[in-house]
């Protein structure tokens, strides 16, 4: 299993608010995590057998048609072992009911629920060890030395100064 990485951040307790504390977070390694798009996965799946990466992408776009079509008819979409696709909006409110019609909605979203077989568990505090669910993080340096080695790393050998000292005010960026 590989491992995500962290590096250990100062930033201010309240963000954006230079007078509160400085506090210590933990945020992903910047440029780490890739971006699988559509054919990436399509030739993964390919690659397990049954499907040609074609199918699998026409498939898949079909998908992703008909989910649209689904919201924007004000619908849910649940995929049992993804989760749960619904709409939001935003309303501005109206002193009278006449000046509140549906001019007045000024953003939709579309909200993410993922399923509770699909939620993950950092494995440092999982029960069970090892379950395909698990996460496994690693503390790393600002330079990308790792620390002790371990997914429970709590002291990160090396960096017991901090993260990032040296880049300047992290708090309007905390990622440097």
């Amino acid at each position: 299993m590989t491992k995500a990485l962290v590096v250990r951040i100062q930033r201010h307790k309240k963000i954006g608010d230079k007078e509160s504390p400085m506090v210590y977070t933990l945020v992903r390694k910047p440029k780490d995590a890739k971006t699988y798009n559509l054919e990436r996965i399509a030739a993964d799946i390919e690659a397990l057998g049954g499907m040609s990466a074609e199918d699998v992408l026409h498939v898949s776009r079909g998908l992703i048609r008909s989910i649209r079509q689904i919201l924007t008819d004000g619908n849910t979409v649940k995929i049992d072992g993804l989760g749960l696709f619904r709409t939001t909006f935003s309303c501005e409110p109206a002193e009278e009911a006449k000046n509140c019609t549906v001019k007045n909605i000024s953003r939709v979203n579309i909200r993410f629920m993922a399923d509770t077989s699909l939620r993950l568990v950092n494995d440092t505090n999982a029960t069970t060890k090892g379950s395909p669910n698990n996460i496994e993080f690693e503390l790393v340096t600002a330079d990308g030395t790792s620390g002790s080695g371990s997914g429970g790393n709590t002291g990160g050998s090396g960096n017991t100064g901090g993260g990032n000292t040296g880049d300047g005010d992290q708090g309007d960026n905390p990622l440097g």
